[in-house]
């Protein structure tokens, strides 16, 4: 199989590709390294830099490709507040471009990563597919529009798509050197220098994190499952707990055997509250069920940290 990782370059798309290399296949990555690193891309994965909003260079990427995981995005819900049109075209009409391009070239199957954050913080915990989406962050809007042009794709240009809702991924290669770096890497970067995590808000907001190898087996399993059953579906991709981030400060610090005092400031614009994912659906019809515990990610994360130090 050859398959496309879009953000190939980026945390969870470079992770991916690692994973389709090891299980046998070719891997072509489209990444236009604006927040993806040359250095996380395999070796032996072939690199087209560019944007996936151009029309030319992403039918060029889909030509001979079996299955598409559509990875590349601006991803920080707080940079899509800041910058909502550029996070428009990166989201919406690279998507739209990544979906013709494939219909087009005959591909399969493409997988679209997608965000719990569609749901705009559900009173339904753990949060089922069906609950009502909502989005509160331009970020938010652009992922459940993404999703719908996968079902329309589905349904109108046979292109067998499948929609994977995030919930709060974190691992190795997940950065802290980023103006939007997402909120492990930083609480581990600042108690490893000794330095005063920042907690925006009172710290009691919660996530379902869940771990980096969840994801791409999910991932994986969204590429072979059965195009009856999940053809044009969306699932949820999520460990099933949730941890609030002064939870999570408190299993770091024992994990590093080192004393947090926090910071608080200002809660974030656009952050909702609480998530906890419902992923029954994803191990009913794709056969996945995550397997990495919150604390057992955390101790894997912070052993890649100390290597890579």
């Amino acid at each position: 199989m050859l398959a496309l990782v879009t953000g190939g370059a980026g945390f969870i798309g470079s992770s991916l590709a690692d994973a389709l290399l090891a299980a046998g296949h070719s891997v072509r990555v489209l990444d236009d390294l604006s927040t993806g690193f040359r250095e996380n891309v395999p070796e032996a994965a072939e690199l087209l830099e560019g944007d996936v909003a151009d029309e030319a260079l992403v039918r060029a990427a889909v030509e001979g490709v079996d299955v598409v995981f559509h990875q590349a995005a601006h991803r920080a819900v707080l940079r899509s507040v800041v910058d909502p049109l550029a996070t428009d075209t990166a989201n919406v009409h690279g998507t739209l471009n990544v979906l013709k391009a494939a219909a087009d070239a005959g591909v399969r199957r493409l997988v679209y990563a997608s965000s719990s954050s569609v749901y705009g913080g559900a009173a339904a915990l753990p949060t089922p597919e069906s609950a009502p989406t909502l989005p509160r962050s331009p970020y938010a809007v652009t992922k459940l529009t993404g999703e719908h042009y996968c079902r329309v794709f589905a349904e109108l240009y046979g292109l067998e798509t499948v929609a994977l809702r995030y919930f709060n991924v974190f691992g190795p290669r997940q950065r802290p050197d980023s103006a939007y770096a997402a909120v492990i890497p930083l609480f581990i970067a600042a108690l490893r220098a000794g330095e005063a995590p920042i907690v925006h808000g009172d710290g009691g907001q919660s996530r379902d994190f869940t771990y980096i190898s969840d994801v791409v087996a999910a991932n994986l399993a969204a590429a072979t499952g059965d195009a009856d059953v999940c053809r044009g579906q969306v699932y949820n991709v999520a460990n099933g707990e949730s941890f609030s981030l002064l939870d999570l400060l408190g299993i770091l610090s024992d994990l590093l055997d080192v004393e947090c005092r926090p910071v608080h400031s200002e809660p974030r614009a656009g952050d909702v509250y609480t998530t906890r994912g419902d992923a029954s659906a994803a191990r009913r019809d794709l056969g996945w069920k995550p397997e990495i515990g919150f604390t057992e990610g955390l101790r894997h994360t912070l052993d890649w940290c100390s290597r890579r130090a």
